[in-house]
């Protein structure tokens, strides 16, 4: 089969169409035939410094969505036809970007009728992070105000869709141009944060997702109301603020995410009733995964990026 592979780590011409044998499922796995796969911050990280995944050769990609082609020995939740997309064994690379890839049946769930291949490949990990982080760490209740970073990104979008699916008040920052996207997707307040300083604008928040990192997280917690939590996505919080956090009343809370069945049925229930919608900006054939790098490390696309095979 064909899959993008690379030898040595660094820039996005490291990545190379690749010739490979196609897996086997093993006890508990699935085999599926790959339609989509997204790209994620994460895969150019790992790309470009080998992150998690260790020596090389690397077979990078998380975000499926495909046909479950065979099954493995006591799988009980799929049989081959059936259409289901996910984020395989993260925070370790499943190899997605390729026409066919092997996960553990529990990382995937049934793709919604009404999302496409491309739409359901755009969502798994980044609406993971974005449950994992609102959810399963900060616990969001109806009422609270939670403050979203970098709102009209990958992670930020879908977070907001997830926070007011939660009944929380939602603010973020974005830029201008993204306004008119974010209120349509139901934010209460958005700041643009390269005219104003988000923490004279933000106050009393219950939550803040941090998905930038950097200065964001110490001036982040100036928003934040007594008991209230930041949870980073971008780095580990350093101990110093952790310390300034304890010292405030405050908590702070760095994260990874997770395969998630569970989260991921959630989020699917989400998609299919149309309280979650995925911004898709660029899509783009397998062939062409290192332009899809190029693009997502320049910081021009605005919304998220989708590899297609056909097999």
């Amino acid at each position: 089969m064909r899959a993008i592979g690379q030898e040595s780590f660094g820039g996005p011409d490291v990545l190379k169409i690749i010739e490979v044998p196609c897996p086997v499922p093993g006890p508990a796995e699935v085999l599926v035939r790959v339609c989509a796969a997204g790209v994620n911050p994460t895969d150019w990280w790992h790309r470009a410094t080998g992150g998690l995944a260790g020596g090389t050769p690397v077979r990078l990609g998380w975000d499926v969505s495909g046909v479950v082609e065979a099954v493995g020995p006591g799988v009980t939740l799929f049989q081959p036809g059936n259409e289901v997309f996910g984020m395989p064994r993260q925070p370790v690379p499943a190899g997605t970007y390729a026409e066919y890839v092997v996960s553990p049946a529990r990382h995937l769930t049934a793709k919604p009728a009404g999302l496409s291949h491309v739409e359901a490949a755009a969502i798994p990990l980044a609406a993971l992070t974005a449950w994992q982080a609102l959810v399963d760490t900060a616990d969001v209740r109806p009422g609270q105000r939670v403050l979203i970073h970098a709102m009209a990104g990958g992670v930020g979008h879908l977070a907001l869709q997830i926070a007011k699916a939660r009944r929380a008040y939602v603010i973020g920052t974005a830029r201008t141009a993204n306004h008119d996207f974010l209120r349509g997707l139901g934010a209460d307040e958005i700041i643009d944060y390269t005219r104003t300083d988000f923490t004279t604008a933000a106050r009393a928040v219950d939550v803040v997702i941090d998905t930038i990192g950097g200065d964001y997280g110490p001036r982040s917690l100036r928003t934040l109301r007594p008991g209230g939590i930041i949870v980073s996505l971008a780095s580990p919080a350093e101990a110093h603020l952790a310390a300034e956090a304890r010292a405030l009343g405050l908590r702070s809370s760095f994260m990874i995410t997770e395969a998630d069945q569970a989260g991921m049925r959630e989020i699917a229930s989400l998609a299919a009733s149309g309280r979650l919608r995925v911004r898709v900006d660029t899509v783009l054939p397998l062939e062409q995964a290192a332009k899809a790098h190029e693009i997502g490390e320049a910081g021009r696309s605005a919304g998220k990026i989708v590899l297609t095979v056909s097999v």
